[in-house]
């Protein structure tokens, strides 16, 4: 049980510890669902890959995926700066539209409605811890231009990077986790005043390793267990943030 359990705890954490200053960005911005919009197209290079025969685990089907979501990052940067007041809108669509080209690149694949589920919901459990080291440093990489460049980023910067973000975090544990671990933890602490990344962190933190015991415990899906257990924590953590009063 350990030999599963630490490397999806450790899968986790660092899903988190890449996410969540990107989870405060978003909902700053107002562009909440852009993760969901830039995973799925990442997953339908992916799936597309996997339409042309390529190797599941090889470099080209990573390429494809991060190809898809920069190509993805550069049009929402410049529907943001074209079209603004309907951004939100516009990352709907693209999602809606990744959502329907997996389903039909999935079509004629007898194996299709698996593929799409783990796509989704992931196989945390079943990370390999070979592919950990690896993952570790794209994100320390991630991280250190995240809070080494800050503002000097700019907007195609932000959206780059977090492409690239959302890209190996959806392989390693679903579209799913990745919106919760993105949303959860900025959102439970939107009102904090004080060691707000330390609260979020915790979130995480704890929201994976409740998930993860009781999808054990109760031999269901850990993906799922691990987002319910995340919003029980993110509202429990809300619960003592106090909002601000109006002026007046």
């Amino acid at each position: 049980m350990v030999s599963i359990l630490v490397p999806a705890l450790i899968a986790g954490l660092m899903v988190t510890a890449v996410l969540v200053p990107f989870g405060f960005e978003v909902l700053k911005r107002g562009i909440v669902f852009i993760d969901l919009a830039v995973a799925q197209i990442a997953g339908v290079g992916v799936i597309f890959a996997d339409f042309l025969g390529w190797e599941p685990q090889g470099a080209a089907v990573q390429v494809a995926a991060l190809v898809a979501a920069l190509v993805t990052a550069l049009l929402l940067t410049w529907t943001e700066k074209r079209w603004p007041e309907v951004q939100e809108a516009i990352i709907g669509v693209v999602f809606v539209l990744g959502a329907s080209g997996a389903i039909l690149l999935l079509a004629s694949n007898p194996h299709g409605g698996e593929h799409l589920k783990d796509l989704l919901v992931g196989q945390i459990l079943w990370v390999s811890p070979g592919r950990l080291p690896r993952d570790a440093f794209i994100y320390a990489v991630i991280l250190a231009a995240w809070f080494g460049l800050g503002a000097r980023l700019g907007r195609v910067g932000f959206y780059a990077l977090f492409a690239c973000a959302v890209t190996f975090s959806v392989q390693l544990v679903g579209l799913y986790l990745v919106f919760a671990s993105l949303v959860l933890p900025a959102l439970a602490t939107y009102y904090a005043s004080r060691r707000r990344h330390l609260k979020a962190y915790a979130v995480g933190l704890l929201g994976y390793v409740l998930g993860l015991l009781a999808s054990l415990w109760l031999d269901l899906p850990s993906g799922a267990m691990i987002v319910w257990a995340m919003v029980l924590v993110a509202l429990l953590v809300a619960r003592f943030e106090r909002r601000p009063a109006a002026p007046g």
